[in-house]
């Protein structure tokens, strides 16, 4: 017989009864009184809402269900063990994105994840010299690597490479004018735009040239007496084609030194060596960029460079210091967990031979299709058997470009090699009953979730992210 919502309400426990119920009393070796009070709280006042709702026959059951003090326990161990049980978790990537943002970018190196555990779990030098006992910059490790590896004469980091250019900004050009290509003034994901960093630090946007064409003219005709600096963004996750044009950078540094002005320039993925080495697109590299001569160089330590979330200031020791001296430094600063993993993961490109075998971006990007393939056959025997009747699992060979022009392969990802798709092969899962995302719903409710992709109305999952066969059992 349905109750009224009066009598349900009434019903209810009050607080300190339901806290003193044998159930929840049992989670007080775990949890404070005063969390379980909460929780038990946040329970009662949920089932007053639901009660006093009453949306329909079903929920109405489950109230008068629940109004039972032993069920009403239950929920709020369940509440808690869910409370406790969030955070961050593993996660199998099978995506065949290589630096997927929303999975944190790139993967520590071994030797990175070591140090960055050691820095967390001990005292370490962080700002001290231990020779003298005397207290040092946070950045130094870290500034004699990058120095080493990309020629620049100072070099600084931050946390991210956002923060990076708006340091970088703030410092050099705060309210003056900052002259950038409207084919530079970028968005990445997140909604972060160029446009909004420079109002941010302080700076004024003065856009030359036109979306898809920007000359020498356009630039030497902006640059004033109220000019900062020149500002070039790399395009590292979109690409202009047609008819373009833009100016080289010899010319722009020319520009840059005869008009009196600094040069700054954002790469975003940062490669620290020429990726064309290994059979993949090439990037502007840091030192190279530097060598030209461009006073500032901004990049990211989370993506081709494939250290831990991180912005690396790197250039002319002049200004570099002025960088350095910017009160919003230590706003940004880097904690000594990602001082320790960008100092491990900087030390592995000082050998350049083992860098494919060490460093797992590149690992993952060089991989060949014969090693995949042979993953993804093994893997795919033990999904049969662990899937049962009614699922079909293939393995299936992708190239770089779908029938329709699509990136059909893996992507680098994050911002990276925009365009440029990777041969892979991945697991086909279909069933004949259930939709791709149904499947694509049962691996990633695994205790440990498996994340793959729909395609074309097909579960797939792309060992070329995957490394071990077994990781891709639901």
């Amino acid at each position: 017989m349905k109750k009224s919502s009066t009598i349900l309400l009434r019903e209810l426990p009050g607080v300190d009864e339901l806290v003193r119920h044998e159930t929840l009393g049992a989670l007080l070796a775990r949890y404070s009184h005063e969390v379980i009070t909460d929780a038990a709280r946040e329970v009662l006042e949920r089932l007053r809402l639901n009660i006093l709702r009453e949306e329909d026959e079903k929920s109405v059951k489950s109230i008068n269900k629940a109004v039972c003090i032993d069920d009403i326990a239950s929920m709020v161990t369940e509440s808690l063990e869910a409370f406790a049980g969030a955070g961050l978790k593993r996660v199998v990537n099978g995506t065949g994105t290589i630096l997927h943002t929303n999975l944190g970018r790139a993967q520590l190196a071994e030797e990175a994840a070591r140090a960055a555990f050691n820095a967390a779990l001990y005292p370490v030098d962080l700002e001290m010299d231990i020779t003298t006992g005397v207290r040092t910059e946070r950045d130094r490790a870290v500034e004699a690597l990058v120095c080493a590896l990309t020629g620049a004469e100072a070099a600084c980091v931050v946390n991210n490479n956002a923060g990076a250019v708006l340091l970088a900004l703030n410092t050099l050009a705060e309210g003056a004018e900052v002259v950038v290509s409207r084919g530079e003034l970028i968005e990445i994901g997140g909604s972060f735009r160029l446009p909004d960093i420079i109002e941010k630090s302080g700076c004024r946007l003065k856009e030359v040239g036109t979306t898809n064409r920007t000359h020498a003219s356009d630039y030497t005709g902006a640059i004033t007496d109220s000019t900062a600096l020149l500002f070039k963004a790399h395009r590292s996750n979109y690409e202009v084609v047609g008819f373009t044009a833009e100016v080289g950078l010899k010319e722009l540094v020319k520009i840059a030194e005869e008009g009196g002005v600094a040069l700054v320039e954002d790469l975003g993925a940062g490669a620290l060596i020429d990726m064309a080495r290994f059979g993949l697109p090439k990037e502007p590299v840091v030192a190279q960029r530097l060598e030209a001569g461009v006073d500032i160089v901004t990049f990211s330590g989370d993506k081709l460079l494939g250290g831990p979330q991180s912005g690396i200031i790197a250039g002319k020791r002049k200004l570099v210091d002025k960088i350095r001296n910017n009160p919003l430094k230590r706003a940004l600063r880097c904690d000594k967990m990602t001082i320790a993993a960008l100092e491990a993961t900087l030390k592995l490109y000082l050998n350049g031979e083992e860098l494919c075998n060490r460093l797992p971006v590149l690992r993952l990007m060089t991989r060949s299709v014969e090693e995949i393939t042979g993953n993804a056959n093994r893997a795919a025997l033990l999904l049969r058997e662990r899937l049962g009747p009614g699922y079909t699992v293939e393995v299936k060979e992708l190239g770089t470009d779908g029938a329709d022009g699509s990136v059909a392969g893996s992507v680098v990802g994050g911002g990276s090699l925009p365009g440029y798709g990777l041969p892979t092969a991945v697991i086909v899962v279909t069933h004949e009953e259930l939709s791709a995302q149904s499947i694509y719903n049962r691996f990633l409710a695994s205790s440990t979730p498996i994340l793959g992709r729909i395609n074309k109305e097909l579960f797939l999952l792309d060992m070329r992210t995957v490394e071990e066969p077994e990781e891709v059992l639901p």
